[in-house]
């Protein structure tokens, strides 16, 4: 089911403005609305970035930027959509880069992988560990003996298998030598922290963006964070690093964006470059989103947004594979998982 949001300018709204002649001529004019697919539930870590940044983008078009939630499949399902439309730079989508770039090993997305996209990055968000308020649970270590003993009847709402609650869950696993578990899937990630603390399942991986509210709110008892900081939240305790408890745990920043594919004329990659640069990156909008929600303000784009991407790319494709959830090896995508690092295909 799809659900929309426009993004309507007021009147008047101006082109930004170009400093060059020859920057003029590169500039992409759109004449009509932009598809910005969210193959993700309302509500959600992706959804709630894109709608913070879709009405940057269209005060600096000057075209209506109209926002689309299609979920299904993990986010394969609008992500598909997308690549099967014309390649005019009419139709984008938003993830995690790690989904778009894994979609393959995983069999979602057959003979797709990271350079299929323009990768355009705003913040980077982390999963947190957390059960409903009156959950047995004080504290991870708790839990963590419980996952081990009790196994499948413990409960744990993600958004999906690949989602960054699914993940979580399953690094979780091999950083404590394997335990069993019950996932319960829900159309995003904020569906899925309101079930835990409305006590459907007794735990939830989703990011701290998708829980800050509940947890501010008493309604979820956020008891660890997948970093080796704590995460510091305003009007809560500090929430304590999963190393306290697994200090060997691989951790890598799990980097959210708007992607435009590949393919797509040159004048519309120039002038996303150009707002990204000037808009974007100095977004005191996003800072706040950031900031209030427990994200890390981190846009890039291009060869950079890359190169910060691949680490998380490297450790969900080859985490995949020791899970046993690979359908195609990640050397299709070009990663050694041997040594951990990109090879090239």
């Amino acid at each position: 089911m799809k659900q929309s949001m426009r993004i309507v300018l007021a009147s008047g709204c101006a082109l930004m403005t170009l400093g060059t002649a020859t920057a003029f001529a590169q500039e992409w004019q759109p004449d009509r609305p932009i598809n910005l697919i969210v193959p993700w539930g309302a509500g959600g870590s992706t959804d709630q970035v894109t709608r913070v940044t879709a009405p940057i983008l269209a005060e600096a078009l000057g075209v209506e930027v109209v926002v689309v939630n299609q979920p299904g499949a993990s986010g394969a399902i609008g992500t598909q959509e997308v690549l099967n439309a014309p390649r005019d730079g009419y139709t984008w989508t938003a993830n995690a880069i790690a989904n778009n770039a894994t979609y393959s090993v995983t069999g979602l997305l057959e003979g797709t992988n990271i350079d299929d996209w323009h990768i355009y990055l705003s913040v980077a968000n982390v999963p947190v560990v957390s059960v409903p308020a009156d959950s047995e649970f004080e504290d991870f270590g708790q839990l963590l003996e419980a996952l081990q003993t009790r196994g499948s009847e413990i409960t744990v709402a993600t958004a999906g298998v690949t989602s960054s609650g699914g993940t979580a869950i399953a690094a979780l696993s091999d950083a404590a030598d394997g335990f069993d578990y019950n996932m319960i899937t829900y159309d995003g990630g904020g569906p899925a922290a309101i079930a835990t603390a409305s006590g459907e399942a007794m735990v939830t991986t989703q990011l701290a963006v998708e829980q800050t509210e509940l947890i501010r709110g008493d309604r979820l008892r956020a008891l660890a964070v997948l970093s080796d900081k704590p995460l510091e939240l305003d009007g809560v305790d500090p929430i304590p690093p999963i190393t306290n408890w697994l200090p060997d745990m691989p951790l890598a920043p799990d980097y959210f964006g708007i992607f435009i594919p590949a393919g797509v004329p040159d004048e519309v990659i120039a002038t996303m470059d150009k707002i990204w640069a000037e808009q974007v990156m100095n977004s005191e909008a996003i800072k706040t989103y950031a900031e209030n929600f427990g994200a890390v303000f981190a846009p890039s784009y291009g060869e950079e947004a890359r190169a910060l991407a691949m680490p998380v790319v490297i450790l969900e494709a080859c985490s995949s594979v020791e899970r046993g959830e690979a359908v195609n090896d990640p050397s299709t995508i070009g990663i050694d998982c041997e040594t951990r690092t990109e090879v090239g295909m």
